[in-house]
């Protein structure tokens, strides 16, 4: 190759650059040298391709395995024809001589230039994957780059995320140059590089949204114990703190309710709900099923599962529109729910001395109402 030393300081600095292991690019030219001496003389001969790793030269050998009766003559060599190159040979050893074409310098320059563009791309993605790979569940910022087939993809720095139709709601309408705030769902490999995917639906991202808006969250004073989402719908959320001097909920509403309302203002308008956690079943139950009052709960450990009482007037609040409300406190307590009305679970005379408790007292409401065996109510 001519200019065998530009070509290798030119390597070097490709190396100390892009950061590509020596070795790996210049094996990758010899490699790709092979096929171009192929394609450009039309041999199927077995040949080996070396670059001189101080001068740059480069050299074309020609590989032929001895044997004893030659079956392809651009493969093979007879022992008799072997022999007379050096007496050494045996059968099953590789003659080998070289055969580099005068011209091969200028086909192995441009040889060489395509690989290293190439790997300089490799390089420059598995860059940006390694960058983005233990970034995942993280909350970014970017700028909507183009909108393909209600394909978002996004700006995000050095490369573009991905944000699909499945993972926003409805209610969200973006446009070119708009900023956007997404959840990094999943980091991919292809053959055209890496992909960042990128959600708005993911529960991870209303948790990602509390961490940006509460400091006590950021510093670890309150913890987000558990989170069930219907994007674009509603959100429950469990929060705990050990410090008897902060309230968990009134932390992540925030002062006339501005933090959440930030929240909601991202989530376009999505309902969310925030209650506070409890390892005692029964009271983590009662208050997943805010905003509906609880009377009683009643678990079954081995079934983790558990029948869950409300005045009647209560059911459907308790329920929700569609199964909604029950279906997320379950998700987020992971227990299995069944709501009974006052009346369903107790029968008609019970449900009468109840209704002259409720007469007899304004705050009843702040009451929970146990029921022994014979009827009796005890406060």
């Amino acid at each position: 190759m001519s200019n065998g030393n530009e070509f290798m300081s030119a390597v070097y600095d490709l190396v100390k650059e892009k950061n590509i292991p020596k070795e790996v690019l210049i094996e990758a030219i010899e490699s790709a040298l092979v096929s171009a001496y192929k394609k450009n003389y039309g041999t199927s001969q077995n040949v080996r391709v070396t670059i001189d790793r101080e001068t740059g030269d480069v050299n074309v050998f020609m590989r032929r395995d001895v044997v004893d009766e030659v079956e392809d003559e651009f493969t093979e060599i007879s022992l008799e024809d072997a022999l007379e190159i050096d007496n050494r040979y045996m059968v099953g050893d590789v003659v080998e001589y070289q055969v580099t074409p005068k011209d091969f310098g200028r086909i192995a320059a441009q040889t060489a230039k395509q690989v290293v563009v190439q790997r300089i791309r490799e390089a420059e993605r598995g860059m940006v994957y390694d960058s983005y790979i233990d970034r995942q569940g993280e909350l970014i910022t970017g700028v909507v780059q183009r909108i393909s087939n209600d394909t978002i993809f996004v700006n995000i720095g050095n490369t573009e995320g991905i944000l699909v139709a499945s993972e926003r709601t409805k209610n969200e309408k973006y446009k070119i140059n708009d900023r956007i705030k997404a959840y990094i769902m999943d980091v991919r490999k292809s053959t055209r590089g890496p992909q960042i995917f990128l959600s708005r639906t993911h529960p991870g991202f209303v948790e990602r949204l509390f961490e940006l808006e509460v400091p006590e969250i950021e510093d670890g004073i309150v913890e987000i114990k558990s989170i069930a989402r219907e994007a674009g719908s509603r959100t429950k959320i469990a929060v705990y703190t050990e410090d008897e001097n902060v309230d968990p909920v009134g932390a992540c509403v925030g002062a006339g309710g501005a933090r959440v309302r930030n929240i909601v203002d991202e989530l376009f308008g999505e309902k969310i709900d925030i209650t506070t956690w409890d390892e005692d079943p029964k009271v983590l139950i009662k208050n997943v099923l805010s905003p509906a009052k609880v009377e009683e709960v009643m678990i079954d450990e081995e079934e983790k599962s558990a029948t869950v009482v409300v005045p009647d007037y209560q059911l459907s609040l308790a329920i929700g529109k569609e199964g909604q409300n029950v279906r997320l406190a379950a998700k987020l307590c992971g227990w299995k729910i069944d709501i009974k009305s006052h009346s369903q679970y107790f029968g008609d005379e019970e449900v009468q001395e109840y209704q002259e408790y409720e007469d007899n007292y304004d705050d009843y409401e702040d009451d929970i109402i146990e029921y022994e065996e014979e009827g009796d109510k005890v406060e």
